[in-house]
């Protein structure tokens, strides 16, 4: 009983291992993968599968797309796919940039395929935007003419990707950003606004003729003006905003003149008044001053009767003047 338990036993562990070991070759050797580069032709051998696997690499994504361009008629070394899996390019989208490159006759080397990919740029929409020009539609630009009327402007720019300048070439953003200066700087330039509405052509033109595609990963190849609007009478707004101003300005100064006038009143009021003050007082001297005549003898009795009446003729007239001349007739109270 012992020797049939210890054969059993045997038999399990060894099933086990059958199994594991079938399992581990089956995962280091993808034999249908390998099945399916010989049945198209490329030649790739059992070392090599296992040595991507062993090098982190998956065989798919590398052994199909080599299929693919195999049949597309491109000779690659599978060591180059490889290299680019490892550097985190995405062989896939190469190959397809590749092979629809050559279809459409446009030259594209493989490492250049390889260096716009690494570059961040979608190597194949790259080549796609080549083939079939892209169409980018700008935001409302606004620009003010001449004679002070706002335009707005919307403007499409149809361009194609220039494959050699991908690589550290300026993208959508900045063709956009220079067409809008463009459109800002012709509208500018018009002496009137009705000039540019009558022939928006000029707009397309002036811009195209600036070369703004230069250091861009793109070549313009035409610029339509897709609409134009009126906008505000700018020119209208800052003339009265201007005279706004001004009338601020000059009111201010007005209530200065006013507030130099009221304080030039004041202090004439006060010398006035300081004025009627000393002659009250002086006429209050004027009896004092008659009487130390009369004692000391310069003022005689016939001359006080004298400065009497003319002091009394002198009232008298100020009555029949009015009482205004009265008051200001009387300079001895």
């Amino acid at each position: 009983m012992d020797g049939m338990d210890g054969v059993a036993a045997f038999n399990a562990f060894f099933l086990v291992g059958a199994t594991i070991l079938f399992f581990a070759i089956a995962w280091a050797i993808p034999v249908r993968l390998w099945i399916e580069a010989l049945s198209a032709g490329v030649r790739v051998s059992i070392g090599t599968l296992v040595g991507m696997r062993l090098r982190k690499v998956s065989p798919p994504a590398v052994v199909r797309p080599l299929i693919n361009a195999t049949k597309a008629g491109l000779d690659l070394d599978i060591n180059l796919l490889e290299a680019h899996y490892l550097a985190g390019g995405r062989v896939d989208r190469v190959i397809a940039a590749l092979i629809s490159a050559d279809k459409a006759n446009i030259e594209l080397h493989f490492n250049q395929a390889c260096a716009i990919d690494l570059a961040g740029r979608d190597v194949l929409e790259a080549v796609q935007v080549s083939v079939n020009p892209k169409v980018i539609n700008t935001p409302r630009v606004a620009a003010m003419a001449k004679d002070g009327i706002q335009l707005i402007a919307v403007a499409r720019v149809t361009v194609r990707a220039n494959i050699n300048r991908l690589v550290g070439g300026a993208g959508e953003e900045t063709i956009l950003a220079r067409v809008g200066e463009g459109i800002v700087s012709t509208i500018g330039s018009a002496d009137s606004h009705k000039a540019v509405l009558e022939n928006p052509e000029k707009i397309s033109k002036t811009v195209l003729a600036k070369g703004l595609d230069s250091g861009t990963a793109f070549e313009i190849l035409s610029i339509d003006i897709a609409d134009v609007d009126v906008g505000k009478n700018i020119g209208a707004e800052l003339q009265t905003d201007q005279a706004e101003a001004d009338k601020r300005v000059a009111q201010a100064r007005a209530e200065e003149r006013r507030a130099m006038a009221v304080a030039e009143e004041q202090e004439m009021k006060a010398l006035v008044g300081k004025m009627k003050a000393e002659v009250v007082k002086a006429e209050a001297e004027v009896p004092l001053a008659i009487a130390e005549a009369l004692r000391s003898g310069n003022l005689g009795v016939m001359d006080y009767m004298r400065y009497r009446n003319i002091e009394s003729d002198t009232n008298m007239r100020a009555a029949i003047a009015g009482p205004d001349e009265s008051s200001s007739a009387n300079p001895v109270g």
